[in-house]
């Protein structure tokens, strides 16, 4: 992860080390005053209060206002909440994209329970404790707001009355030549399987193996490197193979090769060979042999910055993309994605092929690890932006409930996302569901299936 990132997750932990240690002073202290059972029943109780309500990853409070500028282009109109219809005041053409910007407060429920907005037949939830400025994606639900029949209600929170609608416009760019920027295996499918599932002209290149964080395949009696090398061939497959699930051909998916966690490394020594951290490879040509063009780095498998440039600019000439979806430099910290989109702009200058428009997906985020919150099949609320962010155009696509259900399957498919959850996460999530209400859909039980799988997906549009 980026480096705010750690800091944040660092400060979260030290905090709850500090809150422990005191916890643990005052349970001594009552232990030795009243009763010695105390401090053992407390202690459970107590971790039972932590699981299911305090073990989010939130680094932020959640009464602070989110900060979004949008364009010049956007349409802002005042807006009111009417006993539970939205009103609208002005006129506004067909739009694709919709967002309601209102002050959301929690009810004293709504600092147990999930707080969340019912709009017609949509939900968006937010964090506990909400109070300050959020925005809602009303996207998909435009003729029954014009018409004056969109209901808005809110449950273990209010609504301020007063409220302001974004209107912004784009081209459907599921007509356009369309490339997916991946830097692993998934990344693709968890941010654009909608898109790109309906798109007629759609290339998706993913630029590492994923061989690291391999040890559930050690339970096949491999060695640490034997199960990276496994992990690594395993993930390839499945960037090329698994887009044919969403109708993209596999004479239309590429697989760099390069090595997780190293692209910011590369970055930074553009001649030096950043070899696998955890399987011991260093020629990228091992997961190539699929690939439906031969590139640049095929010549002598180095996996260094210029090899990684070249191929993308290669394949930019090749595949001529208009439009090219990769993550958000600013709000996805995950490094591995920050440096993709670096690369991808360096890429650019260097190739005879300029696309037109950026689509920005976020994948992770700095603050939130919940983000969207609630469960699947919801819509996709604007995420937490504490700090301000460019002033992009939103984009935000719907996918219909058999569209939803085909990603899921993509998902499912993705070796990883497969398997069960350690034993802690899954105590954690029984305990969720008992006390917090939180519910996860039955196609898979990482967390990616309840954040992916929505009714929204969401681009942030940046022009070249």
């Amino acid at each position: 992860m980026a480096g705010r990132k750690q800091q944040l997750l660092r400060r979260h932990r030290r905090n709850k080390r500090i809150a422990l240690l005191l916890g643990l002073l005052a349970l001594g202290g009552l232990g030795l005053l009243v009763a010695w059972w105390l401090v053992p029943l407390l202690l459970v109780l107590g971790w039972i209060g932590h699981e299911a309500w305090f073990a989010d990853h939130l680094f932020y409070s959640p009464r602070d206002d989110y900060r979004y500028d949008f364009p010049a282009d956007a349409l802002s109109l005042p807006a009111r909440i009417e006993g539970d219809r939205l009103r609208v005041e002005g006129k506004f053409a067909a739009a694709d994209t919709l967002v309601l910007q209102v002050r959301v407060r929690a009810t004293w429920l709504g600092r147990w329970l999930d707080p969340r907005v019912l709009i017609g037949d949509d939900r968006q939830d937010l964090e506990r404790g909400v109070g300050g400025r959020r925005y809602l994606n009303l996207s998909g639900q435009g003729e029954a707001l014009a018409s004056g029949q969109l209901q808005l209600r809110g449950r273990f929170c209010r609504l301020d009355p007063s409220a302001t609608l974004h209107v912004m416009h784009n081209a459907d760019y599921s007509q356009r030549r369309l490339m997916v920027i991946a830097p692993h295996a998934d990344d693709a499918e968890l941010a654009a399987f909608g898109l790109y599932s309906r798109t007629a002209e759609a290339s998706i290149v993913t630029l590492t193996q994923g061989e690291i964080e391999a040890e559930s395949l050690r339970r096949l009696g491999l060695s640490d490197t034997e199960a990276a090398r496994l992990k690594g061939r395993l993930r390839s497959w499945d960037s090329l193979v698994i887009p044919l699930w969403g109708g993209v051909a596999q004479s239309r998916c590429v697989q760099l090769g390069y090595y997780c966690l190293q692209l910011p490394e590369m970055a930074a020594q553009p001649d030096r060979d950043f070899a696998s951290r955890e399987s011991g490879d260093s020629d990228i040509r091992s997961v190539r042999r699929h690939n439906p063009l031969v590139l640049p780095g095929d010549d002598d498998g180095r996996p260094h910055w210029r090899n990684l440039l070249a191929d993308l600019a290669a394949l930019l000439e090749h595949f001529r993309p208009e439009v090219i979806v990769t993550p958000h430099p600013e709000l996805d910290p995950h490094s591995d994605h920050v440096a993709a989109t670096r690369a991808l702009l360096e890429a650019i200058q260097l190739s005879s092929w300029k696309p037109e428009t950026l689509l920005l997906y976020a994948n992770h985020l700095h603050d939130n690890d919940r983000w969207p919150m609630g469960p699947a099949g919801g819509g996709v609320a604007l995420p937490p932006a504490i700090e301000g962010l460019p002033a992009d155009r939103l984009w935000s696509p719907s996918l219909s409930a058999g569209t939803q259900l085909d990603k899921a399957m993509a998902l499912a498919m993705q070796h990883d996302l497969q398997g069960r959850l350690p034993l802690k996460r899954r105590l954690r999530r029984s305990i969720q569901r008992l006390l917090a209400a939180r519910r996860w859909p039955a196609s898979g039980e990482d967390e990616f299936f309840r954040k992916a799988v929505r009714r929204h997906e969401l681009f942030w549009v940046r022009p070249l």
